[in-house]
């Protein structure tokens, strides 16, 4: 199931300059694709070694959580009423420079899930060179406190 930005604005809390996904081409109950298109005008860009812009590391990995979150939304039967936190990062690898004008492709697949944490794989590739890699770990909050329960 494709998804354009603005239905992407509708699950994600996130905007500018921190919303990182522009397109989902395929959602599923086990995977998500989604579409970060890097471009000069980007805030990082600015201050992340000028006059050779790379994207910074972090950045590829917050896109690939944020695909993440949203195929964790979709597993959810009220996604609205909860919020999906990044809880950890293992085996992050930066493979090659992301620049300007590059369309990264963001591929991630769930490994395993127990109840509200979710374990998925991860890897941004630009065209069919992969860029980075890392397995996310992500938990479900309903933000309710015990009280509310």
């Amino acid at each position: 199931m494709a998804k354009d930005i603005l239905e992407i604005m509708k699950i994600l809390p996130h905007r500018y300059p921190f919303l990182m996904v522009d397109r989902i081409i395929e959602l599923t109950s086990e995977r998500v694709i989604g579409i970060k298109n890097v471009s000069i005008n980007e805030p990082f860009f600015q201050g992340h070694f000028p006059g050779n812009p790379v994207m910074p590391g972090v950045m590829i990995v917050e896109a690939l959580a944020q695909a993440g979150g949203i195929l964790a939304f979709s597993l959810l039967s009220e996604p609205k009423n909860n919020s999906v936190y990044l809880m950890g990062l293992d085996k992050v690898r930066f493979r090659k420079p992301v620049r300007p004008g590059d369309q990264l492709i963001l591929q991630l697949a769930v490994l395993k899930q127990r109840g509200a944490i979710f374990k998925m794989k991860g890897e941004a590739l630009v065209g069919d060179q992969l860029v980075a890699e890392a397995e996310l770990m992500a938990t479900i909050d309903s933000g309710k406190t015990e009280a509310e329960l």
